[in-house]
C-alpha cells in the first residue's frame, strides 16, 4: 500500500531551524518513516506513479521536511533509464569538495517549495560525503554532478537553508562560460 508522505510547505518555520545529530539507533518509526520516503521519492520519478498518486516530481528529501529535527536525509537517484540506487545517510557531513562549480540548467525545484524560482544555484561538481547508515554503520560516498547537487541540497535542509536562498540575487543566471551547468 503506497502512501503519500507529508511534506512540509516552505512557509513552515521547522525548515529553517538547524536540525539535531542522531545520537542513538533509529525508532522503528523513523526508519518505516525512510521506506515511505524511498517509495514517494522512486514513485514521484515514475511517470505512471507520478500521475497515478499525484506527486511531484523528486529525488531527495530531508527529515526537516517530514516534520522531524534529526540529520537524515534520504536520496533516491535515477542513475540510468528505470534503475534506481537509494542513499539514506544519518548526521551527513560533507568532508571534500572539489573547486569547480556547477549548476543545474533549469535551476534547482524542492518539494517544499510549490512555486518556481528562476535562477541558478551554484554547488561542488564533486563533494566526498561522510554518515551513517541506517543501522548506525559508517559510510563514505564521491557523488558527481546531478547526485553531487542532490547531496548538498539535501545537506543543506538540515541547516536550515532553502536552495533558493544560494541564488545570487544580483546575478541569478550563469553563463557556459561562468559556470559548467549540466
Amino acid at each position: 500500500m503506497f502512501k503519500k508522505c507529508n511534506i512540509l510547505d516552505e512557509k513552515r518555520p521547522e525548515l529553517r531551524r538547524i536540525s539535531e545529530e542522531v545520537t542513538g539507533p533509529l525508532s522503528n518509526d523513523e526508519k518505516d518513516l525512510i521506506k515511505q520516503a524511498i517509495k514517494h521519492l522512486t514513485y514521484s520519478q515514475i511517470e505512471r506513479f507520478e500521475k497515478k498518486y499525484d506527486l511531484r516530481p523528486g529525488m531527495g528529501l530531508a527529515f526537516p521536511q517530514l516534520g522531524i529535527n534529526k540529520r537524515v536525509i534520504i536520496i533516491v537517484h535515477e542513475y540510468e533509464e528505470g534503475k534506481f540506487k537509494e542513499y539514506v545517510y544519518i548526521n551527513p557531513v560533507i568532508v571534500s569538495e572539489s573547486e569547480e562549480m556547477i549548476a543545474a540548467e533549469v535551476g534547482e525545484g524542492c518539494l517544499s517549495v510549490n512555486r518556481e524560482v528562476e535562477g541558478h544555484v551554484p554547488r561542488h561538481a564533486r563533494v566526498t560525503v561522510e554518515g551513517l547508515d541506517i543501522d548506525g554503520n559508517p559510510q563514505r560516498i564521491r557523488a558527481r554532478e546531478d547526485l553531487a547537487i542532490a547531496f548538498q541540497h539535501e545537506i543543506d535542509h538540515l541547516d536550515g537553508i532553502l536552495f533558493y536562498d544560494r541564488i545570487d540575487p544580483k546575478h541569478r543566471f550563469y553563463t557556459e562560460q561562468e559556470m559548467r551547468l549540466i
